[in-house]
């Protein structure tokens, strides 16, 4: 091989080189891109069936709450049904 020959594939092996080098380098970054995505969605996640979990109890809450009120309610109508039977002798309705 002559000398420009060699010369110049030296060069080609150099910017490949270099090349390589700049790959692994943004392999790396996003490599620790993707992990820093993928801590972010774990904390969503967890965020989410945290809140989840708040929200189905005070849902258990809210629906004791209606069931217990709604037991008032008919009591009271029948209170009040039963009383308007002993006071105007008129049948409950």
């Amino acid at each position: 091989m002559d000398n420009p020959q060699l010369a110049k594939l030296t060069a080609r092996i150099y910017s490949l080189e270099e090349k390589m080098l700049g790959l692994r380098l943004s392999r790396r970054l996003l490599l620790d891109l993707l992990a820093s995505r993928e801590a972010e969605k774990r904390e969503q996640l967890v965020g989410l069936e945290r809140e989840n979990r708040r929200l189905h109890r005070e849902n258990a809450v809210y629906a004791r709450t209606l069931l217990e009120r709604n037991g008032e309610l008919m009591l009271l109508r029948e209170t009040l049904r039963g009383g308007e039977t002993r006071e105007t002798g008129h049948p409950a309705l």
